[in-house]
């Protein structure tokens, strides 16, 4: 079957011509049915109908003028670091006990090691605590790190793949845990969030806004 508009070959049960978008069928609810089922309208023939598609096009692509809302904001949440001040308060009085009991002369040095260690996790708190902001909008995944120099790391909702978390078990008794990103964004495809504060419905909420932020833009839940 040919179009009577292009001389295309096109299928029998056409309603409209793909290549041309000339209306085949002389059905017209079958051509209003595959009109409404077209992702874009299908531009009808004759100058009066090319400015209608024109206005229709227009309109469609205005609704993609989505207002940017934020949902969510964060930081590094204290309670991820309960393991490490755990973990330091044990090493540092095995290492008291041990040290003057068998080492006594070296006391001095191993009570200055003690202090440098727990100057670095200090350290480590502080850039952590005060270096690391997270912002979730009904758009974007924003990742702000640093105190002095500061680095944002931008996702679209719409690149992100797939969003899981983790918690070690100190971290699911104070429900906090970290956050991973996999997205199709060429500078961070694999992003790490850590120390978000009830983990589980922040990872939630990024999925849920991607997905609908694909089905808004119309593409698949699994693949862009």
């Amino acid at each position: 079957m040919n179009c009577p508009n292009c001389a295309s070959e096109i299928e029998n049960d056409a309603a409209f011509c793909q290549h041309c978008g000339a209306r085949i069928a002389d059905d017209h609810s079958q051509a209003e049915q595959a009109e409404n089922d077209a992702e874009f309208p299908i531009p009808p023939t004759g100058t009066d109908a090319t400015s209608k598609f024109q206005r229709a096009v227009a309109a469609r692509q205005g609704d993609d003028d989505h207002v940017e809302d934020d949902v969510w904001n964060g930081c590094y949440s204290p309670k991820a670091m309960v393991g490490w001040w755990i973990a330091a308060g044990v090493i540092t009085v095995v290492a008291l006990v041990v040290g003057l009991m068998y080492f006594g002369d070296y006391i001095g040095w191993l009570l200055l090691a003690l202090v440098i260690g727990w100057a670095a996790l200090g350290g480590r708190y502080a850039y952590r605590r005060f270096g690391m902001h997270y912002y979730l909008t009904n758009q974007r995944f924003i990742h702000e790190v640093g105190i002095l120099w500061r680095r944002i790391e931008r996702i679209e909702l719409i690149d992100i793949d797939d969003v899981t978390f983790r918690q070690g078990p100190i971290e699911r008794m104070f429900n906090v845990g970290t956050i991973h990103i996999s997205s199709s964004d060429k500078t961070d495809p694999e992003m790490d969030v850590p120390g978000i504060e009830d983990v589980r419905r922040v990872a939630d909420l990024i999925d849920d806004l991607r997905r609908k932020e694909r089905r808004r833009r119309g593409l698949h839940i699994e693949a862009v």
